[in-house]
């Protein structure tokens, strides 16, 4: 195994710090950040952290340990130190966790990039984070040899598949063995970040910290009931949130292995959650994998008597869903959290999927909530009200935007943008988003980004995106437009438009035409009444 060199004394650069502080909310103060791969790989090298299905590879936790020090020392090969990022694009793989624990040995933050988005689309995001190198499949080279061109990116890296011969094995080989000096880091240092889609039409960075995936780790990991000897298949990718921190990296914390799966397919899952070689013991979805899963003819006979934990959270999950899971012997325990909450801050019990079918559950050890109205004053038991949230767990904010960081917290309290209630007991339900997102096959959409791109099609006067019923993707999107005089806009046009520079699920799945959009005295668009219209109990669910 590598030698780590300890740094002599813990004495974070104050610039940094107050940097780092400067207009956020409380933060942890100086609280170490610890290395957790480093410590399994000291005191359990032999046992396995990541089996990585779509290569055929397995790794220990003293080889991943080894496999993180060679990045850390490819990064410091490359100028890259604390404070630089590292963006990746890639299908789920070890790489991930190559780059995230090797960005927390050096400082460096990792930028997770979501390989479903446009060339367009990944542009701002690279520009507004500035990497130094990018992380990239073999799949994505084209777009990484062109996104490296407009954003200025230093260096490149292709993985391809994990081949021995390839370019990112043969980085980590020429760095095998040399000496990686840690840096000393806090709670409040970031380590990552995520971008989700801003109620503006531009996405936005959530800095996540140290702090936020140690409390993470502690939050989620205690009612799930991670250990040592947990067995979690991941199907979700892993730059998002749900990938990465339920339970992938809560699972590394505890020293348990992680069973990546490149892309979810429902019949091979299910073939991987029954096979007794594979022992899968937790698994985590949003509710669409759980619906093809219980749709597939293999739903039925496959052995699910090894599943401990099923989490599903990321959207709304129908009864029918948990209740087909329920006569397969399975409680899916359903959560709420945010990418800004690291994810977890609501969590239902196994003990109670019966009872509070439902519910999201309780707040959290470490996690508070209120309910509040309009003005921010508490609600009454099951009175609806906006969530706010509060706890070690919150994002700091937004990489390069103090004005969102602002208007997203009252205080110390994070607010959330959905609407729910709480019953008497404290358990807590999510009915509607307070804010205009929907979410489709599990990803947020923000109508004011699709509504950008709508607006640039010739003849359209007028436009409103909302989330309506889908029978295959939960919600998908419906554009509302109102069109210029004599002019002429079909559906075929408005898809093909928005495919060439949205992601695929951002695409409106239908148009419905208007005279005009309902606005209030100042000339807000009233969504609600088109939510009226075209999502009352008759409207249709589109597939």
């Amino acid at each position: 195994m590598t030698t780590h060199t300890e740094p002599t004394a813990f004495t974070p650069d104050p610039a940094d710090v107050a940097a780092m502080t400067t207009s956020r909310p409380p933060g942890h103060g100086d609280v170490r950040a610890y290395d957790w791969i480093a410590h399994h790989g000291d005191n359990r090298a032999a046992k396995e952290a990541v089996r990585d299905l779509g290569t055929g590879r397995s790794f220990t936790y003293g080889e991943l340990d080894r496999r993180v020090d060679a990045m850390a020392a490819y990064f410091g090969s490359l100028g890259i130190g604390r404070g630089d990022r590292v963006a990746v694009l890639a299908h789920n793989g070890v790489e991930y966790f190559d780059v995230q624990f090797a960005c927390a040995r050096t400082g460096a933050i990792c930028v997770l990039l979501n390989w479903r988005l446009t060339v367009a689309e990944l542009e701002y995001i690279l520009n507004d984070s500035s990497p130094k190198l990018l992380v990239h499949d073999t799949e994505f080279v084209a777009s990484a040899g062109e996104l490296q061109r407009r954003c200025g990116i230093g260096t490149t890296l292709e993985i391809a598949g994990g081949a021995p011969d390839s370019p990112y094995e043969q980085a980590l080989a020429a760095s095998d063995g040399c000496p990686v000096e840690r840096v000393a880091l806090t709670h409040d240092d970031v380590v990552t970040i995520m971008y989700t889609s801003g109620t503006t039409g531009l996405p936005k960075g959530a800095m996540i910290t140290h702090g936020m995936n140690f409390w993470n780790c502690v939050n989620l990991g205690i009612p799930a009931g991670v250990g040592l000897d947990t067995v979690h298949l991941n199907v979700l990718p892993l730059f998002h949130t749900g990938g990465l921190n339920c339970y992938s990296n809560p699972v590394l914390h505890a020293g348990g292995t992680v069973v990546l799966l490149r892309q979810f397919d429902p019949g091979e899952t299910l073939r991987i959650l029954g096979d007794p070689e594979q022992a899968i013991t937790h698994f985590f979805a949003v509710p669409a994998p759980y619906q093809f899963m219980m749709q597939h003819p293999d739903f039925a006979t496959t052995d699910l008597s090894r599943l401990r934990i099923a989490g599903v959270g990321g959207a709304p999950c129908a009864l029918t869903i948990m209740e087909k899971w329920m006569e397969r012997g399975v409680l899916l325990s359903q959560g709420f959290g945010m990418t800004e909450t690291s994810p977890a801050a609501i969590f239902l019990d196994p003990g109670d999927a019966l009872r509070k079918i439902g519910s999201t559950g309780k707040a959290l050890m470490h996690t508070e909530f209120r309910i509040v109205d309009e003005d921010g004053a508490d609600c009454g038991a099951d009175e609806v009200g906006e969530l706010w949230v509060a706890g070690p767990h919150i994002t700091p904010g937004y990489w390069n935007k103090p004005e969102a960081t602002a208007g997203a917290f009252e205080g110390r309290w994070l607010k959330t943008g959905d609407a729910a209630r709480c019953d008497d007991e404290g358990f807590v339900y999510i009915v509607d988003r307070w804010k205009d997102m929907y979410i489709s096959g599990g990803e947020n959409v923000y109508p004011a980004e699709v509504e950008n791109v709508l607006y640039q099609i010739e003849g359209v006067a007028e436009a409103a995106v909302i989330g309506v019923p889908s029978d295959r993707w939960g919600e998908v999107g419906l554009a509302v437009l109102a069109l210029a005089p004599g002019a002429s806009v079909d559906r075929q046009q408005v898809q093909e438009y928005c495919t060439e520079r949205l992601a695929r699920f951002k695409v409106p799945a239908d148009i419905a035409i208007v005279d005009a959009l309902p606005r209030n005295a100042t000339g807000k668009v009233l969504k609600r009444e088109l939510r009226t219209t075209f999502v009352g109990t008759d409207a249709p669910s589109i597939s």
